[in-house]
């Protein structure tokens, strides 16, 4: 199954949307398998962003991402990636069509709520920064109990 990787930014997290989002990928069909609420510091920012190390906004992203805490997720899913990005909307708000993640909540392309891998080689790569330790494997024990 493919995974990809989401992040609720500081503006979705101040903002009150993550269950909002989550929602959005569970009705869809898609699998939660790891989630970390954390403030991000400046170097790990950084090394997220490195392929955008060159751009004029460089500096401003990152500042934004240290500027509050941020919802880091794993999720997975047949095409979740491709889907994924449909969910969310394009990286303008002002392009996003309605009904996305970013034309319902942002106004701003500085501050457009939730990040996304745009495939599935950067989704694993990121999801290898900011999961290291691995994605627990989900088991439960919901059938054991209820059907002995």
């Amino acid at each position: 199954m493919e995974q990809t990787f989401i992040m609720i930014k500081p503006d979705g997290v101040q903002r009150g949307l993550v269950g909002e989002i989550i929602g959005r990928f569970e009705k869809k069909g898609f699998t939660l398998k790891g989630l970390k609420f954390v403030t991000v510091d400046r170097a790990f920012a950084e090394k997220h962003y490195a392929d955008l190390s060159a751009k004029p906004f460089f500096n401003a992203l990152v500042e934004y991402i240290v500027s509050g805490p941020v919802v880091a997720m794993v999720w997975e899913g047949k095409n979740v990636v491709a889907i994924g990005r449909k969910i969310i909307g394009a990286t303008n708000p002002a392009e996003s069509a309605p009904g996305t993640i970013r034309g319902d909540y942002a106004i701003d392309i500085g501050r457009n709520v939730i990040h996304g891998s745009d495939a599935v080689e950067s989704g694993r790569k990121e999801i290898a920064l900011w999961f290291p330790e691995g994605i627990a494997e989900w088991r439960s024990s919901l059938h054991s109990w209820i059907y002995e």
